[in-house]
């Protein structure tokens, strides 16, 4: 026969039994791990539309881009470009070797039709594109100049670098970038800003976020 207290701690155990029984535990949540919002290193800008001309658009604010190496990188426009590669020319050598190892002749509008392109002899060499023809040209040289351009590509990435690799003349491309300067302890490279200048200075300098064979 159980004693007062066996009795009395009984009771006690069966009404706290009870108590839990009718007020059960609630399960809260785990706490979301802690995010942090990391931006892309290579934002992609708006994206031309296949067949028009290169699309350049207003850099927006806040947009900042990874340094490359020791070199400091400002955007000042976005670039999308629909177009044929003409060339592709590779460098080693050189201070502007060390951002952008390849240049591509890219040509868009009729500049991108081989019925037009046979017609010229297109060949690149000291970060230059130079194209002839004989007799007369198969369209304006004013078109050809406009419709055409030496880019220097500056690959955001190993993957970049490997499509950029792999481009040869007849391909049909679209980049999708940024035009930058590049700002390297007092040495700069400024990318141009317009499709219709020709010489020193004319070629496109882009920071490629997306090399896209088509």
């Amino acid at each position: 026969m159980p004693t007062r207290s066996g009795l009395i701690l009984a009771i006690a155990v069966c009404l706290a039994l009870a108590w839990w029984l009718a007020h059960p535990r609630v399960r809260l949540p785990a706490p979301a791990p802690a995010t942090v919002a990391v931006p892309p290193a290579c934002p992609l800008p708006p994206q031309v539309h296949p067949g028009e001309p290169p699309l350049q658009s207003p850099v927006p604010p806040g947009t900042v881009l990874p340094d490359v190496g020791p070199a400091s990188l400002t955007a000042l426009a976005g670039f999308s470009v629909d177009a044929r590669v003409l060339g592709r020319e590779d460098y080693r050598f050189g201070r502007e070797a060390a951002y952008s190892p390849s240049d591509l002749a890219l040509g868009w509008g009729r500049m991108a039709d081989p019925a037009i392109l046979k017609h010229l002899s297109i060949h690149q060499g000291g970060r230059w594109y130079h194209y002839r023809w004989r007799g007369h040209p198969p369209i304006p040289p004013a078109e050809i100049a406009s419709s055409s351009a030496n880019m220097h590509i500056v690959p955001a990435d190993e993957r970049v670098a490997a499509v950029l690799h792999r481009l040869h003349a007849g391909q049909h491309v679209r980049l999708d970038g940024w035009l930058v300067r590049i700002d390297d302890h007092g040495w700069h490279w400024v990318s141009s800003l317009r499709r219709d200048d020709t010489g020193n200075g004319a070629c496109e300098l882009v920071y490629t976020c997306a090399i896209t064979p088509l």
